[in-house]
């Protein structure tokens, strides 16, 4: 079998290979991965979490993810911008989250650059904005790409506006959770959950803010 085209999981269901990994990555790819995500605060936490995870994997995140909603007040950018010194002590000696003083000064950084969006366009608006005007359609993972034009163009522009660990890959990762692009292999039971694609990789509806 060709561990690297879609997998069929326990349950019959057709899934990306890493979605059949264990209960909770099938939970979240079921369930979550590739959904649009359109709220401010939405975006910000998986903006958040994106860049927590570099270096690590998602699984680990995902373990994490109810610890680090606590630690950071539900990823609320209003209470996070206001963070201060004692809080990032605190962050640092969570041992439920990733203590990693770079990722909590550059979330704390980034709440603060998404209040001054508000301003302007609002960081939904802004994110939204770099959708491709069409989307892979991989029947393996190895035609998955890890950035593309429009990630390295986003990340060059939230750099712009203030924001910190939003590198190329990185964006392209937040572009696939939220559905701007669909990489869910062809075969794979949530292929097309957005809404947002046609078969043929071309755009079908737009968002809705």
């Amino acid at each position: 079998m060709d561990k690297s085209a879609a997998t069929t999981g326990p349950d019959g269901l057709d899934r990306t290979p890493w979605g059949n990994g264990n209960a909770l990555m099938s939970a979240y790819y079921d369930s979550e991965w590739g959904v649009p995500v359109t709220s401010e605060t939405g975006l910000f936490e998986r903006l958040s979490l994106e860049a927590f995870q570099s270096g690590l994997s998602w699984s680990t995140i995902l373990r994490k993810r109810p610890a680090f909603r606590e630690a950071f007040a539900g990823f609320d950018p209003d209470a996070v911008a206001a963070f201060g010194d004692a809080d990032v002590e605190r962050l640092m000696t969570d041992a439920e989250i990733v203590r990693n003083r770079r990722k909590v000064d550059a979330t704390i950084t980034n709440a603060r650059a998404t209040l001054a969006l508000r301003e302007q366009e609002g960081l939904p608006a802004l994110i939204w904005s770099f959708r491709p005007e069409r989307t892979p359609v991989p029947l393996r993972l190895d035609q998955v790409p890890s950035t593309s034009e429009e990630s390295v163009a986003l990340s060059k522009e939230l750099k712009r506006r203030g924001f910190a660990f939003v590198g190329p890959t990185t964006m392209f990762a937040l572009m696939e959770a939220i559905g701007m692009v669909d990489t869910h292999l062809v075969g794979s039971h949530r292929r097309g959950v957005s809404g947002l694609w046609n078969p043929d990789g071309s755009r079908a509806a737009s968002p809705v803010f």
